[in-house]
């Protein structure tokens, strides 16, 4: 069994599709991601939710995850758009309070966000109030998140790669190749 840095680094040289900028990345990565796939082994659920621009990548993660075929248990991940379709009415903390509680009720084991998109977006007011949240966020340097520019030509490329490299990732701990405590 490998620990989280090591394995990664490893998954990241093996798989041609992956780019040198993600190796350079990987201290920044390994413990949010860590975290994020602990608390999925721990039972946890994950709403996903993103902003206007990164609508697409949140279809992606979720038809992506359970896909038919794919060789481990389904996983609880869930788009945010499908669980409540009226994010645009969020005005007000009181009405993330009530969404939370919903939420709460819905996934008792716990849930949390992984949030992919500009912090300055609606969105994430919602996702930066859960302190559990995974955050890949755009523009802006946030504590305990992955940062990313949104003008990079290359950001949709680089949201593919990480989300290929966060698959094996949960794959890894699924079948303890990795030790999620390192």
């Amino acid at each position: 069994m490998k620990d989280l840095l090591t394995w990664t680094l490893e998954a990241i040289r093996s798989d041609d599709t992956m780019m040198s900028w993600l190796e350079e990345r990987r201290y920044e990565w390994a413990p949010i991601v860590g975290n994020a796939i602990a608390k999925i082994l721990e039972g946890q659920s994950v709403i996903l939710l993103t902003d206007t621009q990164n609508s697409w990548f949140e279809k992606y993660v979720i038809q992506h995850v359970n896909r038919p075929g794919i060789n481990r248990p389904l996983l609880p991940f869930f788009s945010f758009d499908a669980l409540y379709p009226f994010a645009e009415t969020i005005r007000s903390d009181q009405d993330i309070d009530l969404l939370f509680d919903m939420f709460s009720l819905s996934y008792p084991q716990g849930f949390f966000f992984w949030y992919i998109g500009k912090a300055d977006h609606a969105n994430a007011r919602i996702a930066l109030r859960n302190e559990e949240s995974l955050l890949w966020v755009m523009d802006e340097e946030i504590t305990n998140s992955f940062t990313m520019r949104s003008y990079d030509e290359m950001i949709d490329i680089k949201l593919l790669q990480l989300f290929r490299l966060f698959d094996k990732t949960l794959n890894a701990a699924l079948f303890a190749e990795i030790d999620m405590g390192a």
